[in-house]
């Protein structure tokens, strides 16, 4: 039996994002638990879908002793404030220095964390929690998908972890894993060795979906080579490119009971991602394009056309208020469709001060400022209000529960909205029925998300259609204003090469 000590702080930072994460919102409940320090986090984290449930189940069946530190997650959004960082991660490390006879430590992170005063977030609090544990101490990491890993990182983490999914079903098993390695090291099985390589080129961010195509290969690649004589561990990244540092993008790494063997299995997912780079490039829609194809096709189907408004998803750094998709349906005139969620907490109040069957007049969505996008005025219905409280049924949000805030379902010439006051993607069914809508109901869907509401909704749907309509989340990495990308790194599949500061690209 083990002592390990088990802690988690997570975020997905967009530096070009428009809000930032304060540590309040780390505090708040909404999609998965607020804040949790040390009695009650495992309680709080049982059976939802996130790494730490899955480690805390796996190592808790071998018997091991978990000793809780805290574990908490913001919205995705622009930088942590100095002041969340600074308190979340002093907190974990006086809790862990005042932890005796260790011989393990677990976090569970995301890896794409830029804080106001610190590039890599994750690279930094894990020196910290080094220095804290001393240079022998094993040290196993679960990551994101999307993590954006660094030489930090690589270099103060016995092992790294990461999702081999996105959507991210695999979250509690890929905390799992991390359970195995971890317990792999302190019995002295675990591979010491290490390799790390990043790609030349940024994978966009719906180009990762694992569903199919390019990323489906590679991490049919990477459970292949993990099984590898002498191969202890393989992880591939793709990075989360609205992250303006020099370490942004996808990467990979891999551990061995020798340097050849990680070098070995390093060096061949290498060159299997980097022989695909052309099959990672992106296929989108204007929202006029998008809606008018979907009216096509919903005319002769038996599932709802699924769209997503992949620009404005909050599991990105989107506030989810933008109204360019809105806008298009109800142009289009697309009546029955369905588009969810916007985050406006004011419409949802006034929704809520009206009642069920009453009509309100709202500025609804558009308050980010972002380029292109501004507040719909209209005289909405009100067809259902909520208290946002429901838990998550799908393969991501499963058994989360979710705290979405005064909800509402409106009306406007037969397209109906769904809005909440808390910003959570629309990647769970639950969400919909919460406000009386059964999805596979429904001729058209529209979903602020990019890819995890794959996850629930593909396979109710007839097809899915990616929509470029104004948000932050920018899927086209050539419309982002990059400063600091490490010179050379193709900011687009076979795109153009980013030249250094002055932030030029050739093409």
């Amino acid at each position: 039996m083990a002592r390990i000590a088990v802690g988690g702080f997570q975020h997905e930072t967009n530096t070009f994002a428009p809000s930032k994460a304060t540590y309040d919102d780390f505090a708040a409940a909404s999609a998965w638990p607020g804040l949790t320090r040390g009695e009650g986090l495992f309680e709080a984290v049982a059976g939802i879908n996130i790494g730490i449930a899955g480690f805390v189940e796996a190592a808790t069946a071998a018997g091991h002793d978990l000793l809780p530190l805290s574990w908490s997650q913001a919205t995705p959004s622009a930088q942590v404030t100095e002041d969340a960082f600074e308190r979340i991660v002093g907190q974990m490390a006086e809790d862990l220095a005042g932890m005796e006879d260790l011989d393990g430590l677990y976090l569970d992170l995301h890896g794409a964390m830029v804080a106001d005063h610190v590039d890599d977030g994750e690279g930094e609090m894990l020196r910290r929690f080094r220095d804290v544990v001393g240079p022998e101490l094993p040290i196993v990491v679960s990551l994101d998908l999307h993590a954006n890993v660094t030489p930090a990182m690589v270099a103060f983490a016995d092992c790294l972890e990461i999702y081999r999914t996105y959507p991210h079903v695999d979250m509690a098993a890929t905390g799992k894993r991390a359970a195995a390695q971890l317990e792999a090291l302190i019995a002295g099985r675990g591979g010491r060795f290490k390799a790390y390589r990043q790609l030349p080129f940024m994978i966009p961010l719906s180009s990762g979906c694992t569903y199919e195509g390019p990323a489906k290969e590679i991490y049919r690649e990477v459970k292949l080579l993990a099984q590898e004589p002498g191969v202890t561990g393989v992880s591939f990244a793709c990075g989360f490119c609205p992250a303006d540092f020099p370490d942004a993008g996808a990467s990979l790494v891999a551990y061995g009971q020798t340097q050849g063997a990680a070098d070995g299995a390093a060096e061949s997912l290498y060159r299997a991602a980097v022989e695909r780079e052309s099959a990672f490039a992106l296929e989108v829609l204007s929202p006029v394009e998008a809606v008018r194809e979907a009216k096509r096709i919903a005319a002769h189907a038996d599932k709802p056309v699924v769209l997503a408004d992949a620009q404005d998803n909050p599991g990105g750094g989107g506030n989810a208020d933008t109204t360019g998709l809105l806008r298009a349906l109800l142009s289009e005139r697309a009546e029955g469709a369905v588009i969810g969620n916007i985050f406006d907490p004011k419409a949802a109040e006034a929704a809520h001060a009206a009642g069920e069957g009453a009509a309100v007049s709202l500025s609804l969505g558009g308050h980010s400022g972002i380029p292109g996008d501004a507040p719909l005025e209209a005289e909405f219905r009100v067809l259902r209000i909520g208290d946002g409280r429901l838990t998550g049924t799908g393969p991501f949000y499963k058994g989360a529960p979710m705290q979405l805030g005064r909800t509402a379902l409106l009306e406007l010439n037969g397209v109906r909205i769904a809005i909440a006051s808390s910003k959570v993607q629309l990647a769970d069914q639950a969400m919909l029925r919460h406000l009386g809508v059964e999805p596979a109901a429904q001729k058209i869907l529209a979903l602020k998300s990019t890819v995890h509401f794959r996850a629930d909704f593909q396979p109710i749907a007839e097809t899915v259609l990616v929509v470029v309509a104004p948000g932050p989340v920018i899927l086209d990495n050539r419309e982002l204003p990059f400063r600091r990308l490490r010179p050379g790194l193709r900011i687009m599949p076979l795109g153009p090469a980013f030249e250094g500061a002055d932030g030029r690209a050739a093409s």
